[in-house]
């Protein structure tokens, strides 16, 4: 019984619950973004997030919402830039990823500069998910899961061989666009669990492991699915126990399988 008593805590079942559908959601975006060799974007898109949780401290904006608003309009911006202009994909993404970091530093530092609060957004809180981010959460979640296993067989292709699915009369550039739109709205929403400076790994590193099994991509998923699962699950136990970061606790679990991996399959 000693392992189920955090649940008499409300914010820890709703930290479980955002949690599982995160890891759920992460696992299959971070799938076709890894393979789409965009594995910066997470990242960049969280540095932009942050961006959102600066101008939200400046103007007194939703916590929520406004990060979404920014992380969205710029993850449009990002494949615009590199699908219709042709730019390479790392240089857009850093320059985003360093612009919106610089923005954010001055924007907090106009505020009241760094707090606890800003803390969670940086590295996660299990305390900080509200009723309202709970029900956002699982919503989107669901939505995101139809609109992916909706359009699969479509942006594997496009994610595989993007010139031969244009040939082929396939909207890449409008799955393109959904799959950094979700990718964007999931970091955002993510930060309050697993940290801004921690969710591209969280998105990255379940995929890269099941990787290294070299199994089908069907397989590859639902390994990274189990992956990303078994480290959010677990990172939030060793979080409530241990009373350290959620987001590090998730973090280092998904590394660990990952080192586990390497070995395994050497």
């Amino acid at each position: 019984m000693l392992g189920l008593s955090m649940f008499d805590y409300e914010f820890m079942v709703r930290a479980f619950v955002v949690g599982i559908s995160l890891s759920i959601l992460t696992a299959q975006l971070g799938s076709f973004i890894v393979l789409k060799r965009y594995a910066m974007l997470p990242d960049a898109l969280s540095h932009i997030a942050l961006l959102g949780v600066g101008i939200g401290l400046v103007t007194d904006g939703s916590p929520i919402y406004v990060p979404i608003v920014v992380a969205t309009i710029s993850g449009i911006a990002i494949e615009y830039l590199r699908y219709k202009k042709k730019l390479y994909s790392d240089a857009i993404l850093s320059i985003f990823l360093s612009g919106a970091l610089a923005m954010a530093v001055v924007l907090i530092n106009l505020s009241d500069g760094f707090n606890a609060s800003l803390f969670s957004y940086l590295f996660g809180s299990i305390t900080a998910v509200s009723d309202e981010e709970m029900m956002i959460t699982l919503g989107f979640a669901v939505i995101s899961l139809v609109l992916l296993f909706g359009s699969y067989r479509k942006l594997l292709f496009a994610t595989l061989d993007e010139e031969s699915a244009k040939a082929s009369g396939i909207p890449v550039f409008a799955l393109n666009i959904m799959l950094v739109v979700l990718s964007a709205i999931t970091v955002a929403l993510a930060m309050r669990i697993v940290g801004i400076l921690l969710i591209g790994a969280l998105m990255v590193l379940p995929i890269s492991t099941a990787l290294l099994y070299r199994e089908n991509f069907t397989k590859t998923i639902v390994l990274a699915t189990i992956f990303s699962l078994v480290s959010v699950i677990s990172g939030l136990f060793i979080s409530f126990y241990v009373g350290v970061s959620s987001g590090a606790a998730i973090v280092l679990v998904a590394l660990s399988f990952f080192i586990l991996s390497l070995f395994i399959n050497i």
